[in-house]
């Protein structure tokens, strides 16, 4: 149970660890970005940009989660839908600011994400 949970952390953790870095690489990378991001008035590129940043995010909190608890098939469905549950309040509430298909491509994407970073083979050291 201990590591269930540890696990469980580590991927929300990783999560906000992962989501951090690139978004500022964004903002470093995408001119007007930034200013973008206050607005929400994001271009189709930025929008594809962070739709992809979600889904290395999801890959990389999955991937986390099953290098700590490699036994447990529970654990990244539980931290896709931890990470959905986190979202969809905000989806909602700017559901009129941005196109249909940028909400459904980022909520619908969160947990097989995960999922699918949870089977990724494990690096082994050389």
């Amino acid at each position: 149970m201990k590591r269930f949970i540890l696990a469980c952390l580590a991927g929300l953790f990783t999560w906000a660890v992962v989501v951090t870095v690139i978004n500022r690489v964004l903002r470093l990378s995408l001119p007007n970005y930034t200013a973008a991001e206050h607005t929400l008035q994001f271009t189709l590129g930025m929008k594809w940009a962070r739709l992809l940043m979600a889904v290395v995010t999801s890959l990389a909190a999955g991937a986390v989660t099953r290098w700590i608890s490699p036994s447990s098939r529970w654990v990244p469905l539980v931290v896709g839908c931890v990470v959905l549950a986190m979202f969809l309040p905000a989806h909602i509430a700017l559901w009129s600011k941005f196109p249909v298909w940028y909400h459904l491509t980022f909520l619908l994407t969160i947990i097989p994400a995960v999922l699918v970073g949870a089977c990724l083979p494990p690096q082994r050291a050389v």
